[in-house]
């Protein structure tokens, strides 16, 4: 570290104001405060100030993403050589899944940042943190053999539109990377959804339809066991099938303070809520012989639940908010894919219009604690 922090130091003045490179100081700031922390002070007022800043934070969540992001390069291979009827060893299976998913994840962090350096520039701010995350979550929602120009455009349209309009990291009302997946479903619905695009390079003759996918034409009896769904060698995204992983994902996020408990907590029990009252309802095989717990191993929801829904951004911000918040998300959820014929999963959607509803939801629960304030001192 001795050796970088030399290198920076010499760097510094160059970039700074009135030195021959001024005009990539937020470029610069960005590489340096990735590595160590900010050494500006406040000069007027009080604050609290420690070492975890939001770099930090936003590192921790990238690591409670790497277990998943390492099983879903596996997974990519091992369906591709599962399709073909072959049988290959460990490294060769997650070497083919690697050199599918890393061009993936090379395009969208080269957009995304290059769009966030740009925008730091021109207003002569410090390059937000936020897309750190991003950056790992677009590819992990994506199917492996999404086109790489197809990933380039809806990262800039979630940095731009879903980000840097509104003023940038911490303003956004959206979470970006679902915005990406968002614009990829509704601009290029081929490329998004049906049997061929879960698996990479997949022979003809093998099926690649997702859980959610046999559950809505109704196929119920070629559904996955639990187990396999809950490991997750199973068609789908990259990142979303395993919710093994998504699991220790979310036991880093709550053991380091970052993701709140009362969100994911309120998030599951809307959609058992959901899924059992479809249970009683019996209507379809969908309703009727899909167990409740199935919605929680199934497509997007454990990783919606845990990564997303759990934005501390785009949530909601009062502890009586979160879990209606949470609660609702749920419940649309398993709404979308029980009776919309047309889209499977239904995670990302109940996601994104909470995201909407959010601050409507801290509104009314600030002024309801107005109110019993206001009784209170009446009495």
């Amino acid at each position: 570290m001795k050796a970088i922090r030399k290198i920076l130091d010499n760097i510094k003045p160059h970039v700074q104001k009135g030195g021959k490179f001024e005009m990539f100081h937020s470029t610069f700031d960005a590489v340096e405060t990735l590595f160590f922390v900010s050494d500006k002070v406040t000069t007027k007022g009080s604050h609290i100030r420690d070492g975890v800043d939001m770099k930090r934070t936003m590192i921790w969540v990238v690591l409670a993403l790497v277990p998943v992001m390492l099983f879903g390069m596996w997974n990519v291979g091992r369906l591709h050589f599962l399709s073909q009827g072959e049988m290959v060893e460990f490294w060769e299976t997650f070497w083919y899944g690697f050199l599918k998913v890393l061009p993936i994840i090379i395009v969208t962090y080269v957009v995304g940042l290059g769009i966030e350096i740009i925008f730091a520039q021109k207003r002569g701010h410090e390059v937000n943190e936020g897309f750190f995350v991003s950056g790992m979550l677009i590819p992990l929602l994506l199917p492996p053999d999404i086109p790489l120009w197809m990933v380039a455009v809806a990262t800039a349209f979630a940095v731009i539109i879903g980000k840097e309009v509104f003023g940038g990291t911490g303003m956004n009302i959206l979470n970006p990377a679902l915005t990406a997946r968002a614009f990829l479903f509704f601009a290029y619905p081929t490329d998004m959804s049906g049997d061929k695009v879960w698996i990479s390079d997949k022979a003809d003759a093998f099926s690649g339809a997702t859980p959610l996918g046999d559950a809505l034409v109704g196929n119920i009896d070629s559904l996955p066991s639990p187990l396999e769904m809950f490991i997750g060698t199973i068609p789908g995204s990259i990142g979303e099938t395993s919710t093994l992983l998504i699991i220790v994902g979310a036991l880093i996020l709550l053991g380091t303070g970052i993701a709140s408990w009362r969100i994911l907590f309120s998030t599951i029990v809307g959609a058992l809520v959901m899924g059992g009252l479809f249970n009683l309802w019996g209507a379809t095989d969908y309703m009727g012989k899909i167990p409740a717990y199935y919605h929680l191993i199934m497509g997007g929801f454990a990783f919606g639940a845990v990564f997303m829904a759990t934005d501390p951004v785009t949530a909601s911000q009062t502890n009586k908010g979160k879990y209606i918040y949470g609660f609702l998300i749920g419940i649309i959820a398993v709404l979308i894919r029980v009776f919309n014929p047309a889209y499977p999963e239904g995670m990302m959607l109940a996601i994104l219009l909470m995201n909407v509803f959010a601050p409507l939801i801290d509104h009314y629960v600030v002024q309801g604690n107005v109110k019993k304030r206001l009784k209170r001192a009446k009495a």
